[in-house]
């Protein structure tokens, strides 16, 4: 919006000329994304205890979470607000990407909102039926998908890291691929949002890490030297990936340990949602397995106890799944799994940096 109205009046106002850099403005929406969540936390945990809108603990978990009950939640949805008016203010309008961004953390954040909504009413950790909140996160990707497929410019080539030379077309198994990539990012950050600040901080990397690639899928110039795909207008969606690492941090200022209140289902199914979306509109989709590493190893400790518990008749291969809940059975405080799963992220997210030579 500020590009709409701002930068037309550089031939007058010469200053008015750095709305046109998508480096500028991605700082700027990354920066009031942080303001509105650090100005409005307060007021928005004041107003979750006022309403007793509090987190509902799982009675299996750890012993040392039953002190988290009733902690203020749906924090998700004071992220969601600042992603929204920060990418709103700061990107191109114009830019189709830009809301399909906005299109799918507001669908998934709707999608985590009944979840929540139902938790907190029942007064347990069951909201929707499993079934049903798949049903839903596969009609939002669906149309992701879809939008992206039927564009003109689509290409429906895959990129993997390391390989310049391997693009295999999916043609219409790209819609397919697309749901699969939306929907289990959105579940895995969901799992991984299990102890204070421990979703919050590896999404900001991976949030960070996609911002260098989407303005660099967007540059025709870069992305030839980097051997990258590029993707015309997808340099806009550097200013989501701004908004959501603003947000992210302005949300661990109250969510860092001991948390004053949680994301909820409304903010962990919506970033997760969001970063896939990201990653599938850039061609860059195989990447979020090695920036997202830790959220694809939370993911995948559950769906390893779980088949392990079916095939063996109740043995288990972690103490508790997912195993972020492995290393606090095991002793580990709080504050060091989460520091260090934060460490891993770090590094994981340098690593995927570096991919752009190792190729």
């Amino acid at each position: 919006m500020l590009y709409h109205f701002l930068y037309p009046l550089h031939t007058d106002l010469n200053f008015l000329n750095v709305f046109r850099y998508i480096t500028f403005r991605s700082i700027g929406a990354a920066v009031t994304a942080f303001l509105i969540v650090v100005i409005f936390g307060p007021l928005f945990i004041r107003t979750m205890r006022r309403f007793q809108i509090g987190q509902v603990i799982r009675d299996d978990g750890p012993a040392s979470h039953l002190a988290k009950q009733g902690v203020p939640t749906m924090g998700g949805l004071l992220i969601i607000a600042a992603i929204t008016v920060g990418t709103l203010l700061w990107a191109r309008l114009d830019i189709w990407q830009v809301w399909l961004g906005l299109f799918i953390i507001l669908f998934y954040g709707g999608i985590g909102f009944v979840d929540d909504y139902r938790k907190v009413k029942k007064n347990n950790s069951k909201g929707l039926s499993a079934k049903g909140k798949l049903i839903l996160q596969i009609i939002g990707a669906s149309v992701v998908g879809l939008a992206i497929f039927l564009h003109p410019g689509f290409d429906g080539h895959l990129s993997f890291p390391f390989f310049k030379n391997l693009r295999p077309d999916l043609g219409w198994f790209y819609v397919v691929f697309a749901v699969l990539v939306i929907v289990g990012s959105s579940n895995a950050v969901n799992l991984t949002d299990g102890l204070d600040g421990l979703a919050a901080g590896p999404t900001v990397v991976t949030a960070a890490v996609y911002l260098v690639f989407s303005y660099l899928a967007g540059h025709v110039v870069l992305a030839d030297y980097l051997q990258l795909p590029y993707v015309a207008g997808s340099g806009e969606l550097a200013i989501f990936c701004g908004t959501i690492v603003g947000a992210c941090l302005g949300f661990l200022w109250f969510n860092a340990y001991p948390a004053q209140m949680f994301m909820g289902d409304v903010g962990a199914l919506a970033l997760g949602g969001a970063l896939g979306a990201i990653a599938i509109i850039i061609k860059q989709e195989f990447l979020l397995a090695i920036v997202g590493g830790i959220f694809v190893m939370e993911a995948l400790s559950v769906i390893m106890q779980v088949g392990y518990f079916k095939l063996t008749n109740g043995k288990r291969i972690f103490l508790m799944a997912p195993f972020h809940h492995h290393f606090e059975k095991k002793g580990w405080h709080e504050p060091k799994v989460v520091v260090r799963f934060w460490i891993v992220s770090i590094i994981l997210g340098l690593f995927a940096i570096a991919t752009l030579k190792l190729r």
